[in-house]
């Protein structure tokens, strides 16, 4: 077998002006690009915006789409072949890419040069940084590669390295996958934002013998573009800010939703984590990319719909109309949960998947309840690096004696029952569901018609449990203990709980006691085991109260 051959996917694009440009960016943002990312031979991908349109420039193609590949030959094999046909192909892409000029190009890599204070910006803690790239292709004279890498390795870079702000320069070569005689080199270079490319280190690099004489007997053809950086694109969807018109994509995997007069924008889509496990995802809120994200994590035996209620409350007050809430189904909702067994630090890393992939380098909160609130103090304890915050619901830091037992007599009735889905999966069931919710909600409340409905739902929510899913991913209740974490914890957190929630009120409050750096505390009133759903206006309210402190 050959051995991988990197290099690069370089892709250019003229919008035709009929094409709306919330249309352009939407679909290149949340789908076409993020649909790459999945793959892993796709190691980055960025969308650069030309910065030279105006005078000589201004019919050139003003956006420019780069991905680093691991190995070329992927590119003329499936799976990514089939991304470009249907069905796979979507009508939306087939209808946006009918009104933009492409020029798609295949280069095999030779060469990289960076300086130390490079950074990879691919990386999610860099999210935010910003470059200028300098793109210089060059159509050679047949026979004169050698002559022409031999001058860029040995004297353009090495000169160019000494212009004040420059990071990095990579060479690459058509590909070998093109089967082209005529070769194209293109340099990509990469400057800080703010930089010496008018300076005298820049006019000295261009302005050399060697230089000239390589331009004069070595180029054919030379061709030069400058670009911003406009976006660095991921595995996921998280662009709310170009939402143009409705989507369901062709799989029913992900779903778009614009802004209403009554309703945020919103995204639903999936991660996949490092392990293979699909997670699906509803992102919503505020449409700056660089808005604060809140994470949201379930009790076990529900879905994210518990949190309607609540990010509608939270969402109303203008003050909280700056940050972007993820909510996701945890592990153990479906029956396909992974090969590992399942423990409340494979769900605190399933959040920094989720992290990652929507490429926040901190959330400025994650919000759980339940075996949620466990995983929620667990981020804080073990990734405080990327939490600003966290707010542990109804949840204890050390599994209870005996929770193996109690839960496992749970599974045992469920198993009895032998409910299955429409499609014949073994589901929870109605006995167990109507059993654990009575125990959740507050028995008066009930009698509010508007709440009966709700614990309705969430009853249906239970029952409708993967079977497989829920013995999976209760094993994570039955031992744990973080107690002895707590007093070296230095991330900002809030204990929440329903103060009808049998003893976790005053089990909590020492909880938050014994929290190193101190922790905010407040019982919601009326509620029981889930706030969000019986008490949402209360429960946003001590949310808020305690990010806003």
């Amino acid at each position: 077998m050959a051995a991988p051959k990197p290099g690069m996917l370089y892709v250019t694009m003229k919008p035709q002006e009929s094409l709306p440009s919330d249309q352009f960016h939407d679909w290149y943002n949340n789908e076409h690009g993020p649909m790459r990312l999945r793959f892993p031979f796709f190691k980055n991908g960025f969308r650069y915006r030309a910065n030279d349109l105006s005078g000589p420039g201004k019919d050139l193609p003003e956006w420019l789409a780069i991905y680093d590949i691991t190995d070329m030959q992927e590119m003329v094999q499936q799976p990514y072949v089939g991304l470009r046909l249907p069905p796979i192909q979507s009508q939306r892409e087939r209808d946006t890419m009918k009104q933009i000029k492409v020029d798609r190009k295949f280069f095999d890599f030779v060469e990289s040069r960076e300086a130390e204070n490079f950074k990879r910006l691919e990386e999610v803690k860099n999210e935010g940084e910003g470059n200028v790239l300098v793109a210089v292709s060059q159509d050679l004279y047949p026979g004169k590669a050698e002559e022409y890498q031999k001058w860029y390795l040995e004297e353009h870079i090495p000169m160019l390295s000494k212009i004040p702000g420059w990071l990095r320069t990579r060479l690459y070569v058509t590909a070998a996958i093109e089967n082209k005689e005529q070769l194209e080199y293109v340099a990509l270079h990469e400057y800080a934002p703010k930089n010496g490319l008018d300076g005298p280190e820049y006019q000295a690099a261009i302005s050399t013998p060697w230089r000239n004489e390589v331009q004069k007997t070595v180029v054919k053809e030379k061709r030069r573009r400058t670009y911003d950086l406009y976006y660095t694109i991921g595995p996921a969807q998280r662009d709310l800010s170009h939402m143009y018109s409705p989507i369901i994509s062709t799989n029913g995997k992900i779903r778009e939703f614009p802004a209403t007069e009554t309703q945020t924008a919103a995204i639903e889509s999936y991660i996949t984590t490092p392990d293979g496990v699909s997670l699906p995802y509803r992102l919503e809120g505020s449409t700056s990319p660089d808005a604060p994200l809140i994470v949201l994590t379930n009790s076990i035996l529900v879905n994210y719909g518990i949190w309607d209620s609540f990010i509608s409350a939270f969402l109303s007050a203008p003050e909280n109309k700056k940050y972007r809430i993820v909510r996701y189904f945890t592990r153990g909702r479906f029956s396909a949960c992974g090969s590992q067994s399942i423990t409340v630090d494979v769900l605190a890393s399933d959040i920094i998947a989720i992290l990652d992939a929507l490429r926040v380098p901190k959330a400025a909160a994650v919000i759980g309840v339940s075996l949620g609130g466990a995983t929620a103090l667990n981020v804080g304890l073990h990734f405080g690096d990327r939490v600003e915050a966290i707010v542990a619901c109804d949840t204890s830091a050390k599994s209870p004696a005996g929770n193996s037992k109690a839960w496992g007599e749970r599974i045992a009735m469920a198993q009895e029952e032998g409910a299955s889905s429409e499609g014949g999966e073994p589901i929870v069931g109605e006995r167990l569901a109507e059993i654990t919710t009575r125990r959740w909600f507050v028995p008066e409340n009930y009698e509010d018609v508007t709440l009966a409905k709700k614990f309705e739902e969430v009853k249906q929510m239970v029952a409708n449990n993967s079977l497989e899913g829920f013995e999976k991913s209760v094993q994570a209740l039955y031992d744990y203990d973080m107690t002895p974490l707590l007093g070296a914890s230095t991330v900002k957190a809030a204990f929440l709980v329903g103060a009808r929630d049998g003893v976790l009120p005053a089990s909590m409050r020492k909880l938050a006691a014994s929290v190193g750096r101190g922790a905010h505390f407040a019982e919601i009133e009326g509620a029981g085991h889930l706030p969000m759903v019986e008490k949402p206006r209360e429960f946003a309210d001590a949310v808020a109260a305690f990010l806003s402190s």
